[in-house]
């Protein structure tokens, strides 16, 4: 019948051809009127995660199973869209949903390499397989994969197929989508990116895991390259920006450093905020929330709690390596080893682990998951070998796993370690409650319990400012003579226990006046005030300012702080204060919008000056931020001085064997409360208290903060005048017989004073005494803030005055996940004495011993 060879080979070729074509139109008559209808792609909603950011823009956190980014078609990049076409389907524009040559050259190269090396999806098929279909290598799925192609090519745009693969395809570290993608890996939108960032992007689809840049960036920059040459080959880029972007280096963000700035105790408050209102809803709806935060100010308040850390870690010591493994000999084992055991331990805030290779006196060598090498020396050299020496000749042995960190602009490597102490930090607008920085700790991921809200701590002596607060409205004033003599009290005053309340350094001064003794941080003074105006009317008082009375026995240990805050708290307190005697409700939340940019909620906070209660006289609030500018100036936290600002106050606090060290400091625009201390409460250390521990983290932060700031002060408030007196009795001076100066030599200053409460008249008598024994420095100074902040040279800081002791029971801390709450442990006080045990001074009183 056929007469050469090649007859019956035609003859075949065209059979199967027509039996394919027979079966490929049944199976199609089978599959495709099964094909599930398109409602997903043309009613596209993705699953979008919670996102929250700072009040100017910043991302500080996002919540969902899926990274996503919805992005229009219209604003995708050229040159995204160009890689994309160039390493997934360069004839995506041209065919109708299966590309037949795309087809024949893959099964060729296949055929050539004896394997499946190549597939030949096109764009169209993947979005398919992704939206409707498994990843199951069958001829049936391929199939129905073909089919839906073809059917999504007849019923929607190229364009709108491209947009739904660039939005929809998973490209690894949870993103989903080239936005997501740009994000998570350059930490920038898509239209920030460059075209070599773009081609990375546009080599992960092929293998997301393989070509993971954070895992494996050797493997991801091979594919970036192949990418480049194919839009080369194509002619969507000429031969020197192909070259540009051959050579250009690329940063990629690690895997945990997700957002624009660290705040995830703030995130998550949020998160449990916005789940309690809609639910797990909130997880793929797409809902944007913008806080109260400032990015410039989070940014300052995270390194200042680390850099705070870090010095208290460098003043107690170093504690030796995290663990030892053994280092094999062959270098590409070792390699192998150090990036095994370093892939397991997270880096946390800068801290990075490393292994070390060798070290002797002069240097150590230490080796990162990279496999760079970095080189210690300096300081770190003499803090191991503190350490070492303690240690009876325990040596940083090779293999030892170690953190170290990169200092400065030119970085310069040091050896770090975790702490194993926790310090917290939080800053309001005084004039709404707006938080604008809120650190809980110092690593989220390594501790979820936020101390800024759920750490009920003793705050010390930073409680004392309220004390003095109720005891001005009670008729005492800033000159008012208290004696600074030793006290015995008996377990009903103290609650439960005798008590002998002590000063700071044990000693005493006699008489001194209300000013000095809140500069000096005097407990026998504050004791004497609490005895004065009674622990039952401070209780109450204290409810003004936000406290719950609850937590404050109504013992004369309240007047040191012995009763149980949390640092949010103390912040709106000290707001009163700042803002002239407003009531503050601290608020973090914003508002919140939905996917498409609809507002679902909006913070209505009360403002001073408009729907906020007044809780204190402004006259009030003005004296005790007059008396805690001395603090700042010649009192326990001078140092603060170095912020060169006479607009700033506070107040700094330490509780019994430095368990808890506070400072509360603000101007008129920001009050912040740094707290460090420990978990489980334990001693800070000797030589610890808030002046050494926390104050210097509230120094860093202020200064970061009010930098090009220009200084407002506080307005004096009518009803408040103004009096010479005698610094020795806090008697007024006749001004036409006393000058700056006595005759005698004594000493005159000047002393505010509510009108109702003028200082009582010095006797005649007293003109001829001799100059006061007790006066200290700051008491021939003037009290009226000065124009310029007095240099911190004028004044020699004195120690703060910690609890020594507090017969009640501390305040334990027990750490617990967010979800379960804050812990409730008030101190546990005995039967107290009935009211009005203790009666208030009338008018103006100089206590100078016990009351009877």
């Amino acid at each position: 019948m056929f007469s050469k060879w090649w007859h019956y080979v035609l003859a075949l070729a065209v059979s199967l051809g027509v039996v394919g074509t027979a079966l490929a139109g049944l199976a199609a008559a089978l599959i495709y009127p099964n094909l599930p209808p398109l409602e997903a792609l043309t009613d596209y909603k993705p699953k979008l995660p919670l996102r929250v950011y700072t009040a100017d823009g910043a991302l500080i956190g996002e919540f969902g199973e899926e990274r996503r980014a919805f992005i229009t078609i219209t604003k995708v990049p050229d040159y995204m869209k160009q890689a994309i076409i160039a390493a997934e389907d360069e004839r995506f524009y041209s065919h109708g949903g299966v590309d037949t040559l795309g087809i024949l050259r893959a099964a060729g190269s296949n055929v050539l390499s004896g394997g499946a090396k190549e597939g030949a999806s096109t764009i169209t098929m993947q979005v398919a397989r992704n939206f409707f279909l498994s990843n199951e290598k069958t001829l049936t799925r391929k199939l129905s994969e073909a089919m839906l192609a073809m059917k999504i090519e007849h019923n929607l745009s190229k364009d709108k197929i491209l947009e739904l693969y660039i939005n929809q395809i998973y490209l690894g570290q949870r993103a989903y989508g080239f936005e997501a993608a740009a994000r998570t890996y350059f930490g920038k939108p898509m239209k920030q990116l460059s075209l070599a960032e773009f081609a990375m992007l546009a080599g992960l689809p092929k293998a997301p895991s393989r070509y993971n840049p954070v895992v494996n960036f050797p493997r991801a920059k091979s594919r970036q390259e192949y990418v480049l040459k194919r839009m080369r080959t194509l002619k969507f880029i000429d031969q020197p920006t192909w070259q540009a972007a051959i050579k250009q280096k690329l940063v990629i963000r690690q895997a945990r450093q997700q957002a624009d700035v660290s705040a995830d105790y703030a995130a998550e408050m949020v998160r449990q905020t916005l789940f309690e209102k809609y639910g797990e809803s909130i997880y793929s709806s797409g809902i944007k929330a913008v806080t109260t935060l400032k990015r410039g100010q989070q940014e300052a308040a995270n390194t200042s709690v680390w850099q705070g850390i870090a010095d208290y870690d460098l003043r107690h010591g170093y504690r030796g390596p995290e663990k030892q493994i053994s280092l094999p000999a062959s270098k590409t084992e070792r390699d192998t080893a150090i990036a095994d055991i370093l892939g397991d331990i997270a880096p946390i805030s800068d801290m990075q682990p490393a292994v070390v290779l060798n070290s002797d006196s002069k240097l150590i060598r230490a080796q990162l998951h990279d496999n760079t090498v970095v080189e210690i020396t300096g300081n770190s050299l003499k803090w191991v070998a503190n350490w070492a020496a303690g240690k009876k000749g325990r040596q940083l042995l090779p293999g030892a796993v170690v953190r170290v960190q990169a200092i400065g602009s030119q970085p310069q490597w040091r050896l770090a370690q975790l702490p194993e102490v926790e310090a917290a930090l939080v800053a309001i607008n005084p004039q709404d409650g707006a938080i604008t920085a809120l650190v809980g700790g110092f690593d989220f991921n390594r501790n979820k319990f936020n101390r800024v809200t759920q750490a009920w701590r003793q705050p010390g002596s930073s409680f004392k400012p309220f004390i003095y607060s109720a005891a001005l409205e009670k008729g005492y004033t800033p000159a008012t003579m208290i004696d600074d003599a030793p006290l015995s009290l008996t377990a009903e005053e103290a609650g439960g226990t005798a008590w002998d309340p002590k000063n700071y350094d044990g000693s005493t001064s006699g008489p001194v006046r209300m000013r000095t003794a809140l500069t000096k941080s005097l407990n026998l003074v504050s004791v004497r005030i609490l005895q004065g105006i009674g622990p039952y009317y401070a209780r109450d008082y204290i409810h003004r300012f936000g406290f719950d009375p609850a937590r404050h026995p109504p013992y004369l240990t309240m007047a040191l702080g012995a009763g149980s805050v949390t640092p949010l708290q103390l912040a709106a307190a000290y707001g009163v204060f700042a803002n002239g005697g407003f009531s503050l409700k601290p608020y973090l939340i914003d508002r919140v919008y939905d996917k498409d940019g609809r507002l679902l909620m909006q913070s209505s906070p009360q403002k001073v000056g408009g729907n906020a209660p007044r809780v204190i006289d402004s006259r009030n609030a003005w004296l005790m931020t007059t008396m805690m500018q001395d603090v700042v100036r010649y009192g326990t936290a001078a140092r603060a001085g170095q912020l060169g600002r006479s607009d700033i106050a506070g107040k700094t606090g330490t509780t019994n064997d430095a368990r808890d060290t506070w400072f509360a400091g603000y101007n008129p625009d920001l009050v912040a409360i740094t707290w460090m201390g420990y978990d489980q409460p334990r001693s800070l250390g000797r030589g610890e208290t808030g002046s050494q521990s926390a104050l210097p983290i509230w120094i860093n932060f202020m200064g970061s903060a009010l930098k090009g700031l220009p200084q407002k002060g506080w307005g004096m408030p009518a009803g408040i005048i103004t009096e010479n007196i005698d610094p020795a009795t806090g008697t007024r001076l006749v001004d036409s017989v006393w000058g700056d100066t006595a005759s005698d030599g004594a000493s005159v200053m000047s002393e505010h004073f509510y009108q109702e409460f003028p200082p009582p008249d010095a006797p005649t008598s007293a003109w001829d005494t001799e100059p006061d024994a007790f006066a200290t420095p700051d008491d021939t100074v003037d009290a009226v803030p000065p124009a310029k902040p007095a240099p911190v040279t004028q004044a020699k800081p004195v120690p703060d005055t910690p609890i020594k002791p507090v017969p009640a029971a501390p305040t334990k801390q027990v750490p617990t996940t967010p979800e379960k709450g804050a812990p409730i442990m008030p101190v546990k006080p005995a039967t107290p004495a009935k009211p009005g045990a203790s009666a208030p001074p009338s008018r103006a009183p100089v206590v100078t011993g016990k009351p009877s």
